[in-house]
């Protein structure tokens, strides 16, 4: 896994970084970066190893979305979630759906993406609206818009959750297809125009009479709630913290280089010999060090099947969106004016942490379903 690693970082610092300037400005997709992760395989890391893949799970994830969030959270995100959607389609693959999707994200020949959140239903993303209709023994029809499509438009496959169109379908009753880029029917929506994480094209996918295969449907028709509790939310969410780790470690990077290169000019002391800064530089240290503690421990809790899995991921994402967007304010205040200018690396990193408090689940969902969870309430429930 170091070696993976390894790879991560010297993309980060080879592609990733010659490429984030550009596309945090014109919100242009990390194709660049993108495609240095496919020619090293690492869009593998999640595959079946009988597919040809890596065969890691949620700590390797973990490790390697934050390496790249260090250089720019919007690969990293953009990773993530290409591995969440071949975590979902692997989970049950049919012999068909592995030669097809599985082996070619194995060779680095394919990318794929979730599309689950949709207008209607909100950070409810496990409430899809978008209908799949029977019209054939082997045939759907699918209906439907998707939002904030991370890698929208710029993948190969996209793993949607569609809810069954008949008068006696069930809330429960909820399938995953997987659907190919230049399938008829899908229309995109304008470019993604955000804050921050301005690198993810994150777009909206309308699906028009979109005729499915049976043999597009991921697992059996009604198994989307099994997917939402066993695959995605758990890459999802340490997907996600992973990233966003990146963010508060790459501030922290931030601080103490400030600090060690800046001097007053009256006495020549150096900023990195002031007690109260070395204070502050430590509690930043401290706050990140335990943040990274319950992210990796969530997520080798969720990767051995833990019973507090749920708990410790659910609070992974909630406690690192607090990090990151404390940790950058707090390297800002450090760094004064310089780190307030216009285009300043500062200021990417704040506006690209802003984004987890509300990514679905947002923050507050988050301690609403652990609070639920401890109660032994239906976490799911309204």
């Amino acid at each position: 896994m170091d070696r993976l690693v390894s790879i991560a970082d010297e993309i980060g610092r080879n592609v990733v970084v010659n490429e984030r300037v550009e596309s945090d400005k014109e919100g242009r997709w990390v194709k660049s970066s993108m495609e240095a992760l496919k020619q090293e395989r690492l869009t593998a890391l999640v595959a079946p190893v009988e597919c040809g893949g890596m065969g890691h799970g949620l700590v390797a994830l973990a490790r390697v979305c934050e390496t790249l969030g260090k250089y720019y959270a919007s690969v990293g995100l953009c990773f993530g979630m290409h591995c969440v959607g071949t975590a979902v389609i692997s989970a049950k693959a049919t012999t068909w759906q592995k030669k097809e999707y599985l082996e070619a994200i194995a060779a680095g020949k394919h990318l794929t993406t979730l599309a689950l959140s949709e207008a209607g239903t909100g950070a409810h993303f496990y409430i899809p609206q978008t209908s799949l209709m029977p019209i054939s023994d082997t045939s759907f029809l699918m209906n439907g818009t998707k939002t904030f499509v991370t890698n929208g438009g710029n993948v190969d496959s996209y793993v949607l959750s569609t809810m069954a169109a008949t008068e006696e379908a069930n809330p429960e009753q909820f399938s995953c297809v997987v659907v190919d880029a230049d399938t008829p029917g899908l229309h995109w929506g304008k470019e993604w125009d955000g804050i921050g994480m301005r690198g993810n094209s994150s777009r909206t996918l309308t699906a028009n009479n979109v005729t499915i295969d049976a043999s597009h449907i991921l697992g059996e028709p009604g198994d989307q709630l099994w997917y939402v509790f066993n695959v995605v939310a758990p890459y999802f969410i340490t997907a996600m913290s992973g990233t966003y780790l990146g963010i508060a470690e790459r501030a922290l990077q931030e601080a103490k280089e400030l600090l060690l290169k800046r001097f007053y000019s009256h006495n020549g002391a150096q900023l990195a010999q002031v007690s109260i800064l070395q204070h502050r530089l430590g509690t930043l240290w401290a706050r990140v060090e335990r943040t990274r503690t319950l992210i990796y421990s969530a997520a080798h809790q969720g990767q051995s099947g833990s019973a507090n899995a749920i708990l410790s991921l659910l609070s992974a994402k909630a406690e690192v969106a607090s990090c990151c967007v404390d940790t950058v304010n707090d390297v800002m205040t450090l760094a004064g004016g310089i780190g307030f200018a216009s285009n300043s690396l500062l200021g990417m990193l704040l506006r690209d942490a802003r984004a987890a408090d509300v990514m679905s689940p947002t923050t507050d969902i988050l301690y609403t379903w652990i609070g639920r969870a401890m109660l032994d309430q239906p976490i799911l429930s309204e």
